[in-house]
């Protein structure tokens, strides 16, 4: 198990559509509702000692107003940029400019969709990105992220 002595602040951001989660179209992510992934989330990080602040939203504007806010306070992020994967262009700057680490999530493989959804502009701003394994792929991001924030720093 982790452990750590300060809870850290790990941001879970939910881009465009995935409130829809849970309901009978697409059939590739009718199997949970965002409830019962952040559900999951929320017990992980209760076990692995870590605050979660969860924001889902329609708007790339309010995603990148997130990731700013909690700037100095937040110790990573896991990011499912949804539609904004392939056009999240101010949302990939941000991500930047952040000082902690950014991980990709995606319920599906990206390399198994529509070709025009496989390239994912988000990547190249991210420390990694995990996928394909439905809400897997999120408590399998998180327990990764809060090895990375946790690991010791390097000296300069």
């Amino acid at each position: 198990m982790l452990r750590h002595d300060a809870p850290e602040t790990i941001l879970i951001l939910h881009g465009p559509n995935l409130n829809l989660l849970g309901r009978p179209q697409p059939p590739m992510y009718r199997s949970m509702a965002p409830q019962q992934t952040n559900q999951r989330l929320r017990t992980l990080a209760a076990k692995i000692q870590v605050k979660l602040v969860i924001v889902q939203s329609n708007h790339e504007g309010v995603l990148v107003d997130t990731l700013q806010k909690h700037i100095d306070e937040a110790a990573g992020a896991l990011l499912n940029p949804g539609a904004l994967t392939q056009y999240g262009v101010s949302l990939h700057d941000c991500i930047k400019a952040m000082p902690f680490p950014v991980i990709e999530v995606h319920l599906s493989n990206l390399a198994t969709r529509e070709q025009w959804r496989q390239h994912s502009i988000i990547a190249s701003a991210v420390k990694g990105t995990v996928g394909g394994l439905g809400w897997r792929s999120y408590t399998a991001a998180l327990r990764t992220l809060v090895e990375i924030v946790r690991e010791p720093k390097k000296a300069p």
